[in-house]
């Protein structure tokens, strides 16, 4: 898709129970999250690497405005969702990029979620402790 043609490319991405809602508009390089700086929103600069990491792979950070509207789960889970949903708009603008980000594993939704707390349990697999008498 030329980038003439078309006004925003859109990705939704998802980790555990976070989702993020993905738009990359021709620009030059500014990255806006729940109407922020990616530092700001995240507070650390691993998750804003690893938010940003589909832009740092395929050297595209330059060419895009990335808007991205995050909501559920954590930090961690955010930056995760951000990854995939802008993994996601680059495949939409340029397929080339798909076997360099699927390569990268940023093309697959990490499928990892909290497990329940079962009953008798104090959390999902920890049992109280064992007394002989």
């Amino acid at each position: 898709m030329s980038e003439t043609e078309w006004r925003y490319a859109y990705g939704t991405g998802r980790r555990k129970t976070a989702v993020a809602r993905v738009r990359l508009y021709p620009g030059q390089g500014t990255v806006s999250i729940n109407d922020r700086e990616p530092r700001a929103h995240f507070g650390r600069a691993d998750l804003e690497q690893a938010a940003l990491r589909p832009l740092a792979l395929t050297k595209t950070g330059a060419r895009f405005h990335v808007l991205v509207k995050v909501v559920g789960g954590g930090i961690s889970g955010q930056a995760g969702a951000v990854a995939h949903g802008v993994a996601r708009a680059l495949c939409v603008v340029d397929p080339e990029l798909r076997a360099q980000l699927k390569q990268a594993g940023l093309m697959r939704r990490d499928p990892r979620e909290k497990e329940r707390k079962k009953p008798g349990l104090k959390r999902a697999r920890k049992a109280p402790q064992y007394t002989k008498r």
